[in-house]
């Protein structure tokens, strides 16, 4: 009964965060290299820093963010070629780069200890980050990370036939060509069973992804997928070399980056501190928010008591 009032409560809160539009129109931009950036930040407590994945935007985050600005000052943004942020054509989209706008961000916001809380694309951001904190780079200092579904070891992940085709030679033609209807059935193949997208949520995502010509540069953006296999060590590194808290919440249904994502983890991972989602897919904090929620909540509360 507990888990039952938790969830409607969670389904209230995630109400009140309103529309994709209302979203919007509670954020702000800030210029990275000439280029707009859209960001939100609301809450007090220690910074928490949300980043969001591929291909969509920090109104991922949507449904959480009414819990967590309960307990801390939570920031997130839409990286540079997603959601509402600027997606100039011709531009040479990387991980470092993202890196270089979230650490640039932080810095220039004279943020001390930040929090950091991260899914698929981000994950690989924050890896980036680790590795930099860990060459003594960064101007904050990072207190904890959490991931969700995200590709932390390369040679278990497993991407649609989709991103397969984005990434080859044909990948200009596909993501120009995209149509709704071939971004809906496979973006629905990412969810689990417990709480698949309906007509609204879909809608919003694809207009996330198709706001300000987005269709045209996704063959760039998922150029991330080579990244990753090229700087293997060096990220999968700073995930072993990390002596701070860490914790992984990953959906068990992701067929992309789930189970054998979370099984990698427990190997290479010293003293892994997991969480497991049944039923839940690549989308775990939009999926099921208030078990998300907790998860972290329980994980920053460890931390807490040292």
């Amino acid at each position: 009964m507990d888990h039952v009032i938790a969830g409607a409560w969670a389904g209230a809160q995630a109400r009140e965060a309103g529309s994709l539009e209302g979203w919007q129109q509670g954020g702000k931009w800030f210029s990275y290299g000439g280029h707009a950036i859209f960001s939100r930040m609301a809450g007090q407590g220690e910074p928490l820093v949300l980043l969001h994945g591929f291909p969509t935007a920090s109104w991922d985050w949507s449904r959480i963010w009414p819990m967590l600005v309960q307990q801390h000052s939570v920031l997130a943004l839409d990286m540079l070629g997603f959601g509402f942020s600027d997606k100039p054509t011709g531009y040479h989209y990387s991980i470092e780069d993202q890196a270089d706008l979230v650490q640039g961000w932080l810095e220039g916001l004279g943020l001390g200890t930040v929090h950091l809380f991260a899914h698929d694309y981000g994950c690989s951001v924050v890896q980036e980050l680790l590795a930099r904190d860990q060459e003594d780079r960064l101007h904050f200092r990072i207190g904890s990370v959490c991931f969700l579904n995200g590709a932390l070891f390369p040679e278990v992940h497993n991407p649609l036939f989709i991103q397969r085709v984005l990434r080859s030679p044909l990948g200009g033609l596909i993501s120009r060509g995209l149509t709704r209807r071939t971004f809906e059935y496979n973006f629905r193949r990412l969810f689990g069973t417990q709480n698949p997208p309906d007509r609204q949520d879909l809608e919003d995502f694809w207009h996330l992804l198709t706001y300000n010509n987005g269709r045209g540069i996704l063959h760039h953006l998922i150029q991330f997928m080579e990244e990753r296999r090229c700087h293997r060590n060096r990220w999968v590194g700073a995930l072993q070399l990390a002596r701070l808290p860490m914790r992984l919440i990953s959906g068990t249904a992701d067929p992309v980056s789930g189970v054998a994502m979370a099984r990698r983890y427990r190997e290479l991972i010293r003293d892994a501190d997991m969480v497991s989602l049944r039923n839940v897919g690549h989308y775990p904090h939009f999926e099921s928010p208030w078990d998300v929620f907790t998860g972290y909540r329980d994980f920053r509360k460890q931390l807490a008591g040292g």
